[in-house]
């Protein structure tokens, strides 16, 4: 990927906003997956289809656990996840200035 390009995985609509909204927790913060589902407005069969995609290029990482007899997931990005957004923006930063006049 040269610096002009943009992060194929996170460039989809639906997994920015995901990277996005992890990226705004604190660095080792997790989020409740409902709560996630909920704050994106996201069916919990899209969202798991893109957390996976996340978790696969080593962004994201979920902790399956249990709150009494309840499942319960969390989410958290990553350190590699958080640079890639970081570049991510970056990159669509410096395009976005040189496409101006």
């Amino acid at each position: 990927m040269t610096e002009a390009e943009l992060d194929p995985v996170i460039h989809s609509a639906s997994r920015l906003r995901v990277v996005a909204t992890l990226a705004a927790l604190g660095v080792g913060d997790s989020i409740a997956f409902p709560r996630l589902q909920k704050l994106l407005g996201m069916t919990a069969g899209n969202l798991s289809t893109h957390l996976r995609r996340l978790e696969q290029a080593g962004y994201v990482t979920q902790t399956k656990t249990h709150e009494g007899r309840t499942p319960a997931t969390y989410v958290e990005l990553t350190t590699a996840g958080r640079h890639a957004f970081e570049r991510y923006t970056q990159t669509l930063t410096a395009l976005l200035k040189g496409a101006q006049p």
